[in-house]
C-alpha cells in the first residue's frame, strides 16, 4: 500500500467511480476507477496499465459527455495504480508544440 503523502484529506469511495483518462491531444482514451480523492490529487486504477501511460500528463474525464474533467500529472505508479496530482491554471506548462493551431 502507498502511505498518503498528500496534504490534503482523501475521500475513498464506497463503490466504484468509473471514469477516462484522455490525451491532451485527445489522441488517446483509456478507462479508470478513481479510488480516492482529494482536493489537491487522486488515486486511480488504470485499465491496461501493462503498457504504459502514454504521457505524463493527461486530463481525468470524471463524465459521459466531457463537461467534468481535470488536468493532472502523474505522481507515481505501481502496477495499475497511478498517484495524480491535479494541475491549477497557474501551474500548467503548456508545450506549444502540442497545442493544435
Amino acid at each position: 500500500m502507498i502511505p498518503n503523502k498528500r496534504g490534503a484529506r482523501r475521500v475513498p469511495f464506497a463503490r466504484p467511480f468509473t471514469a477516462n483518462i484522455m490525451a491532451i491531444d485527445g489522441t488517446w482514451r483509456r478507462g479508470c476507477t478513481v479510488k480516492d480523492v482529494s482536493d489537491t490529487g487522486a488515486r486511480l486504477i488504470v485499465d491496461a496499465s501493462d503498457h504504459g501511460l502514454p504521457l505524463k500528463e493527461f486530463f481525468l474525464v470524471l463524465s459521459a459527455t466531457g463537461l467534468a474533467y481535470r488536468r493532472c500529472e502523474v505522481a507515481w505508479v505501481n502496477g495499475a495504480e497511478v498517484g495524480v496530482t491535479f494541475l491549477k491554471q497557474a501551474n500548467l506548462r503548456l508545450n506549444r508544440a502540442s497545442v493544435p493551431h
